[in-house]
């Protein structure tokens, strides 16, 4: 893989890795899949804390600084994924997409940028029933902090030269505090959308979602009722990205599962693996790891 036809880049692709979770070879397939379907040219980050050997030679690969990789920030809260928001990791010249490694890119990712109608906007998943926007900010306001809409960083749009009062404010309430003094520090999808709410906005659904939030209810009717809406369809057929939750529930493992396969998170809400369920999003999910299994067949990009 390289620079789209030599040019130069036009935005970054954030990617972060800690520990030994996800392999190479998976950060491979998902740099060149993003790259492939983008409609410009990035420049890849890696924040990693540790060599990655094997990584293609254009990644740039920048340190974990150090307050980062506390243990107590590589657990459930993810606090160190703050990182990407500290000032001098990420080069501060270009707009910036952070994507989680087990994100399945279908389209062009740069559509996203779309959304950042200052450079100031950071986009994110929302999560709370509270949306991001006028009213969300206003009872931040209103409460001194206290109530505010939440999002989910699976995916986040963001300028790296307007984000560093992130990490920096992470930084110093943990110093004054001796630890997770404020209820927003428990995670790092709530402490962003708590110190950056005047600027956050909703990555909206018609352009990239979470699997398990989209497309999981603890009820097989609601399932296949929501697979069976001819809008639901048509929006699942138009994605550009959707993420998966991790290392229990990995896309390549689901795209090799027989129709009708069934699986039950922890929170009860219930997969459906087949057509009626998913509709379009199954295939397209086949035909995604089908590709990447080709590709590692014959050593080719796609």
């Amino acid at each position: 893989m390289t620079e789209q036809a030599g040019t130069a880049p036009q935005w970054q692709l954030v990617l972060i890795l800690w520990g030994d979770k996800y392999g190479v070879d998976e950060l491979n397939a998902l740099i060149r899949q993003t790259v492939a379907r983008a409609s410009s040219a990035p420049r890849v980050v890696l924040i990693s804390d540790r060599p990655r050997p094997g990584l293609l030679p254009q990644v740039v690969v920048r340190p974990f600084p150090e307050f980062f990789l506390r243990p107590e920030f590589c657990t459930g809260g993810c606090q160190a994924k703050l990182a990407m928001f500290e000032a001098g990791v990420v080069p501060d010249d270009l707009p910036a997409i952070y994507l989680d490694l087990d994100t399945l890119v279908l389209g062009d990712i740069t559509a996203l940028f779309s959304l950042a109608k200052t450079p100031q906007t950071i986009a994110i998943f929302q999560s709370a029933l509270l949306p991001f926007g006028a009213l969300g900010r206003a009872l931040w306001r209103w409460t001194g902090g206290r109530r505010y809409a939440r999002g989910n960083s699976s995916i986040v749009v963001y300028h790296p030269a307007h984000c560093g009062f992130i990490a920096a404010r992470f930084r110093a309430l943990f110093d004054e505090h001796g630890g997770f003094g404020i209820r927003p520090m428990i995670a790092d999808e709530r402490f962003i959308s708590w110190v950056a709410q005047p600027v956050m906005r909703a990555i909206p659904r018609s352009m990239a979602v979470k699997f398990p939030t989209e497309f999981m209810t603890p009820w097989r009717w609601l399932n296949y009722l929501r697979g069976a809406l001819p809008w639901n369809r048509r929006r699942w057929a138009g994605l550009i990205a959707v993420t998966f939750p991790g290392l229990n529930l990995k896309g390549q493992d689901l795209a090799v599962q027989p129709e009708g396969f069934e699986f039950v998170d922890r929170k009860g809400r219930r997969l459906i693996w087949s057509d009626r369920a998913l509709g379009p999003l199954r295939r397209r999910t086949i035909d995604y790891y089908s590709a990447l299994i080709a590709q590692d067949n014959t050593g080719e990009s796609q």
